[in-house]
């Protein structure tokens, strides 16, 4: 068999001597902070999210060995997440998707785009004004004229029109009369100026007084649904120059989400030269952008695994515990003491009545149900037609929660301010010294037992998954 040697040349081996050296520099620049479950993190993920967690304004702020506790946590979970194949789902990469687009999309558009978008929205705009007769610019007189105006009424008003338009016939000047006389206060203080109209903006009877108007001129009295009009035709033309309405568009296409739409546009238009889906087309584009933009890989990256972290810890711990009621009232069977009540507390209800049988009927429609129950007993017997024979407020009461129940139960010197229509007070319940069970503290032992599911479910990762920290690196975590 014939030997093969191959030889390098000098500017081959530099080349190659070159970018291994680059490799080790980039790797000391960044090196890997710890490895989880056989995942390197490297130095820059730790330190942004440290100083994004400990920023200004941040409460608790943590050092960085109080942090990595709660980082190695973070990492641990969305490792236990992906092993449950989290990712995977259509739902999880759907809803990525569009959170790491929002980051992406727009640099699918520049400043020449929406130029572009501005100048076809002029034109269309412009072509339908000016084919409809262009644009006015109207003043009018207005003596308001209600529809249901009398005979009386309309022939008064009918004889003050006439003598404000033979007034101004014989030189009287219009913008003073406005001033002084019309009912439209808003364009009277303008001297009866209205703005820029274009048809279909105001009453048809206006407006076709209006437009027959050539400009200088000025109509007779016309009559519409709002009264009597004298209009004097202060300017017509086309639509407005581009340059006086640019601002305007702009922020039209911003105000109705037509950047959203340019976007679209574009990127079917690309995706379909590149023969590609433009959901392809923005995975593409956001791994070149994460690629130069470390700040951004880390956003998307927090998106990501942060959709893991709700899913997994809402199935493992939040929904788990909110659900496990089994669970719930063992937790509080064994530590009963951290709920005691300082003081004593009232179960039950505080009601007011329509009529005064009614305070015994309240009694005895919840007596012997499970509280629980009481407010839908109570809506169904007592309100449940177009009238309300109670007001009613439920609850486990503590002093100065409600008057009522301190000046009936907790035999305080209190003021209770009686309802309208309801006249007539009570109470009903029991006055406890300690809860009975855990429903009379739900959140506080829902919140602990979360607490205590959590802290197993880590210890369970963290012996599950090897976590090995670089002491050495983390010295220099924002210190290079």
């Amino acid at each position: 068999m014939r030997k093969i040697s191959i030889s390098l040349k000098p500017i081959g081996l530099l080349f190659i001597l070159f970018s291994l050296f680059i490799s080790r520099a980039t790797a000391q620049e960044d090196p890997v902070i710890m490895v989880v479950n056989g995942q390197p993190v490297p130095r820059s993920e730790f330190e942004y999210s440290f100083n994004k967690n400990n920023a200004e304004g941040v409460i608790d702020k943590k050092n960085v060995e109080e942090y990595l506790d709660l980082f190695i946590n973070y990492k641990l979970k969305v490792e236990a997440a992906k092993e449950a194949h989290l990712d995977t789902m259509s739902s999880f990469k759907d809803e990525f998707a569009s959170y790491r687009d929002q980051q992406i999309r727009p640099v699918f558009i520049n400043d020449a785009d929406l130029e572009a978008e501005a100048h076809k929205i002029y034109k269309e705009t412009q072509t339908r004004i000016d084919s409809m007769g262009g644009m006015i610019k109207p003043a009018h007189i207005l003596l308001l004229l209600g529809q249901r105006a009398t005979v009386e009424q309309q022939n008064a008003a009918k004889v003050r029109i006439d003598s404000i338009y033979n007034a101004l016939q014989k030189g009287a000047d219009f913008g003073t009369l406005a001033r002084r006389l019309s009912d439209d206060k808003g364009s009277a203080a303008q001297g009866g100026e209205l703005p820029w109209l274009t048809k279909g903006q105001t009453l048809k009877e206006f407006e076709d007084a209006a437009y027959a108007l050539a400009k200088g001129e000025m109509s007779k009295p016309v009559l519409s649904p709002a009264g009597y009009h004298i209009i004097l035709m202060k300017d017509k033309g086309n639509f407005f120059p581009f340059d006086s309405v640019r601002t305007d568009i702009l922020r039209f296409i911003d105000q109705r989400g037509l950047r959203e739409s340019i976007i679209d546009n574009k990127l079917k238009e690309i995706a379909e030269e590149q023969h590609v889906t433009p959901a392809q087309l923005l995975e593409s584009k956001a791994n070149e952008m994460s690629a130069e933009d470390m700040d951004l890989k880390y956003l998307i990256q927090e998106y990501h695994d942060g959709l893991l972290l709700y899913e997994i810890s809402n199935s493992t711990v939040w929904d788990k515990a909110a659900k496990d009621e089994a669970g719930l009232a063992n937790y509080f069977k064994k530590n009963k003491k951290k709920y005691k009540w300082e003081q004593p507390r009232f179960k039950g209800i505080a009601y007011h009545v329509k009529d005064a049988a009614d305070l015994k009927a309240v009694k005895a429609a919840v007596k012997g149900l499970p509280f629980d129950q009481w407010g839908e007993k109570l809506r169904t017997t007592f309100n449940n037609d177009s009238i309300l024979r109670i007001r009613v407020e439920k609850g486990i009461f503590k002093q100065g929660d409600n008057a009522l129940v301190d000046k009936e139960i907790f035999k305080k010197d209190t003021t209770v301010k009686k309802l309208k229509d309801y006249p007539y007070d009570a109470v009903f319940g029991k006055k406890l010294k300690a809860p009975q069970g855990y429903e009379d503290v739900r959140n506080l032992v829902l919140t602990d037992y979360q607490e205590q599911l959590e802290k197993e479910w880590v210890a369970e990762l963290r012996r599950k998954y090897a976590v090995k920290v670089d002491e050495t690196v983390l010295k220099t975590v924002n210190k290079h």
